[in-house]
């Protein structure tokens, strides 16, 4: 509780946050969320189907995980904003990640988009978590506009490259009074336990649990590499050295 990781107010049990995407059943996907221990869990609008005939994806998010809508899809600040709207009347609650995107070749963020549509939910009651390129001035101006984290991109979505973007990451993580959670790009656990160890306050992965042959393996282990890095990082470990310094004496223990 000394390191807990508080959101908007609330107390979020678990660093390590879960899409929902690309799983091959919903069931696999329930599974996954329990072992990787996620508190938050995030779902696309076109799959819940409130009152529908199909499955609706919300009957297998465990009852005590914050579901938080993304604006996936959402080309504009005005289209985002009427994602967040019909989530929010869909009983997706008002945690809502902010994701514009209208560059269908590296799937980046616009982030001018991004901050427009932030404005106007916060304004409305929303617990805004934008998605955007690591950029500093427009973290400022998202925390001005009363975002209640930067989720700045690993690497582009789906492609498992990692923390391509570490040094811009660093930044936000320095001059920004906001939890800092790496979306995107994270392909295995250590890359996940590389953004913790460098102070981000969570990571938010996907398509490398998802697509894994193992998913409910996978997400367990993203779980861990997330605490592990954490608890990295609370540890400060001494700075790299080009000379070596035994842990052990190596003179006198023969006399």
């Amino acid at each position: 509780m000394d390191d807990a990781l508080v959101i908007a107010g609330q107390i979020i049990r678990s660093r390590f946050l879960l899409g929902t995407g690309k799983f091959a059943s919903y069931e696999i996907m329930r599974d996954a969320i329990i072992v990787s221990g996620a508190h938050i869990v995030t779902v696309a609008l076109r799959r819940v189907d409130k009152g529908g005939r199909a499955e609706n994806i919300l009957d297998f998010v465990p009852k005590d995980c914050i579901v938080m809508a993304n604006t996936s899809g959402a080309r504009t600040a005005d289209e985002a904003v009427r994602i967040a709207r019909i989530a929010k009347a869909a009983g997706c609650g008002n945690w809502i990640k902010i994701e514009v995107i209208n560059d269908n070749k590296f799937l980046l963020p616009d982030n001018q988009e991004t901050i427009k549509a932030t404005e106007i939910l916060v304004k409305e009651g929303f617990m805004v978590m934008p998605y955007v390129s690591p950029n500093l001035q427009d973290a400022k101006r998202l925390k001005s506009a009363g975002a209640a984290s930067i989720m700045p991109l690993g690497a582009p979505i789906g492609t498992n490259k990692g923390l391509t973007t570490r040094e811009l990451v660093r930044i936000l993580v320095e001059e920004i009074d906001l939890p800092i959670i790496v979306d995107a790009g994270l392909g295995q656990p250590s890359h996940a336990a590389e953004a913790m160890e460098m102070g981000c306050a969570a990571v938010l992965v996907n398509t490398a649990v998802a697509t894994a042959q193992n998913p409910v393996i996978a997400a367990e282990a993203f779980g861990l590499a997330a605490r592990a890095g954490r608890l990295a990082y609370l540890s400060a470990p001494r700075e790299k050295s080009n000379q070596a310094d035994a842990s052990s004496p190596l003179t006198g223990f023969l006399r």
